[in-house]
């Protein structure tokens, strides 16, 4: 079995698992292209196009099962991808090494955010200045904009420049700082990340790193691996997932690590 022969099975059942939890899954495709032996620029840019078209996928399953909040999805992914394109853009200027230490941090503060995430408390709407209440569905909303808009923005930059998804992220700021319901939160997320992985993509491509002969079969298997982890994670507690998620990322970090000390 050639390379591109297993990258496209990793691909595939990456995004079912991914998709199911509301994570583009980002920094698993990243960290696994890395350990079969492509470079950190063109691992960052097939993740980014394989991460769209999951996401465009599970998005179209989750919007079918009205999962999915299309306020919130504008609001963060307005601001999460208009960074992704900076990030992607000014990652040519890091070293491959440096893009490795950083996909590390990233994925240890993932990891441990998912696993303290705790089930949101019924919110009631708050007046004071710089707090968006938005009711949906029965459900108040309460979004602090002093902490969610930076806290977007710089979520959207590092994505952008190391080629994750910004999901890991995304889904428990939903969840634990806005009192969104889980399963809300991973659908809406879904669709952020199809935002998010466009704008970090066109700003990698713009420098190179695009294979057609790996993105395009690792795309394909992207597609149908998203439209099964949406299906599935409709009739799956999404906490569960994530918990799950929560350990493979500090794994996935631990290994990206490693291999980012080997190449010194």
């Amino acid at each position: 079995m050639n390379d591109i022969a297993l990258a496209v099975i990793v691909v595939f059942v990456l995004s079912i698992v991914m998709i199911m939890s509301g994570r583009g899954g980002g920094n698993f495709y990243v960290a696994a292209l890395v350990l079969l032996g492509v470079p950190m620029h063109t691992a960052s840019t097939t993740s980014q196009f394989i991460l769209l078209l999951s996401a465009l996928s599970g998005a179209l399953v989750f919007g079918k099962a009205r999962t999915l909040s299309w306020r919130l999805a504008l609001f963060f992914a307005s601001l999460n991808a208009s960074m992704a394109f900076v990030g992607g853009f000014e990652a040519h200027r890091f070293s491959g090494l440096a893009l490795k230490v950083v996909l590390s941090i990233l994925l240890f503060v993932a990891g441990a955010a998912m696993l303290v995430a705790e089930n949101p408390r019924r919110k009631t709407a708050d007046p004071r200045p710089f707090r968006w209440n938005l009711d949906e569905k029965g459900q108040t909303y309460v979004i602090d904009l002093r902490t969610a808009v930076p806290l977007t923005l710089a979520t959207g930059f590092f994505s952008g420049m190391v080629g994750i998804s910004g999901g890991s992220f995304l889904v428990p700021l939903m969840v634990v700082g806005c009192g969104v319901p889980v399963r809300v939160a991973v659908g809406t997320a879904t669709f952020m990340l199809a935002a998010t992985a466009f704008a970090g993509f066109a700003g990698n491509a713009l420098h190179g790193g695009f294979c057609p002969s790996l993105a395009i079969p690792a795309g394909i298997a992207a597609v149908v691996g998203g439209i099964l982890g949406g299906r599935v994670a409709i009739q799956t507690k999404p906490k569960s997932l994530t918990a799950i998620s929560g350990l493979l990322t500090i794994v996935a970090a631990i290994l990206m690590l490693a291999n980012a000390l080997s190449d010194r």
